[in-house]
């Protein structure tokens, strides 16, 4: 058998090789690059539709079954990771932001409950996981990520272009970094307006895989501003366990629905407390009601987030726990969240996209 014909059989065992997400082969998807059979050995590059792919390990293995003891002449199989973000463009009505390929809102139906110390670390996460990444601080009146990123700096200009600031990886605007300190801010819907069309079109954003929004608690201007001026990718909803989180949550989860915006899914915070020295777990706020509320609106649950003094302590000395313990069990539930948002994103963009996913033209995240 020639080689020509080995790597035909190759390709088609390959197309029975599914993504888990997506629920298209891979051949389908045009996730299989450079594809090469030497000295027993398959190599080929695959392009993941997001960097932060949390089911990379079940897809090679998948591919080894799908090869390996099945394809004549195929011993063992190498396979190198890249990855290209899918976007979504042209919604009718909302302008995009240039070179910025996924809008991610976090919100919450109340304050208190964590929302922006979700989206700090979410948004690292994904860095870390080698996206780029840009964050909005739209709560304009608690805008708390520049404590929690240790931004002292006001943004600079480069003639009309606003440059945003840098922290752990991440593009940041924020009001809190252009206000003066202790200054309130009182403010009428079109100001408020305003000031979250100037984030999001006058600043040099640069390439971005995702640019990350956190929201004010509630459902108000904001919220409204941006799902009538932007092609939001989708809104990421955090709640803490107990009722009235939970009651709040479903106003904001029916007001993104109203508005055609996408909802990614639901994160529960402050998911309990666990000893560092027995190990008992304390359900401070209660436990499930996130994974529940899920289950009920059939949403996805994108995990829960246990209570751990380090969130805090961090996010006031302006080390996110993502960037001063990405390893610690806090933070790799983190991990998990911010590949489970990926993922979600990634669907999306493959459902609203009759032909599949949308592979940019923009540079390609090269994955270990």
């Amino acid at each position: 058998m020639s080689e020509s014909e080995v790597i035909q059989q190759i390709e088609r065992a390959l197309s029975t090789v599914m993504e888990p997400e997506l629920h298209k082969d891979l051949m389908t998807l045009n996730m299989v690059k450079d594809l090469r059979l030497e000295s027993g050995t398959v190599s080929m590059r695959v392009v993941l539709t997001t960097p932060a792919c949390p089911l990379k390990d079940r897809i090679n293995r998948d591919i080894e079954a799908a090869l390996v003891g099945r394809v004549p002449g195929v011993d063992a199989v190498k396979v190198e990771w890249d990855a290209s973000v899918t976007t979504t463009r042209g919604l009718p009505g909302r302008k995009d932001i240039p070179n910025v390929r996924n809008v991610v809102a976090v919100s919450a139906g109340k304050g208190g409950v964590g929302k922006t110390t979700v989206s700090v670390n979410v948004a690292i996460a994904l860095h870390q996981a080698g996206a780029t990444v840009g964050l909005i601080d739209a709560d304009v009146y608690g805008p708390n990520v520049p404590i929690m990123l240790g931004l002292h700096d006001q943004p600079s200009a480069r003639g009309d272009r606003i440059i945003p600031l840098q922290a752990y990886g991440l593009r940041v605007m924020s009001l809190g970094t252009v206000l003066k300190p202790d200054q309130p801010v009182i403010w009428r819907g079109p100001m408020l307006g305003g000031a979250v069309r100037q984030f999001l079109y006058d600043v040099e954003w640069g390439e971005l895989d995702y640019l990350v929004i956190d929201l004010p608690p509630g459902t108000g201007d904001v919220q409204l501003t941006l799902a009538q001026s932007i092609p939001l990718t989708g809104a990421v909803i955090v709640t803490q366990p107990q009722d009235v989180s939970i009651a709040d949550v479903g106003r904001g989860i029916a007001m993104f629905k109203q508005l055609k915006v996408p909802v990614l899914g639901i994160v529960e915070n402050m998911s309990g407390f666990l000893c560092p020295h027995c190990g008992e777990r304390t359900d401070v706020f209660g436990a499930g009601g996130g994974g529940e509320l899920a289950e009920r609106l059939r949403l996805p649950f994108l995990g829960a987030i246990p209570l751990d003094p380090r969130v805090r302590l961090g996010g006031g000395d302006g080390q996110p726990l993502m960037a001063a313990a990405p390893g610690s069990p806090v933070g790799q539930t983190f991990n998990d969240v911010a590949s489970h948002i990926a993922a979600e994103v990634s669907k999306e963009n493959f459902r609203v996209t009759a032909t599949g996913p949308v592979m940019p033209s923009g540079p390609r995240i090269k994955l270990g």
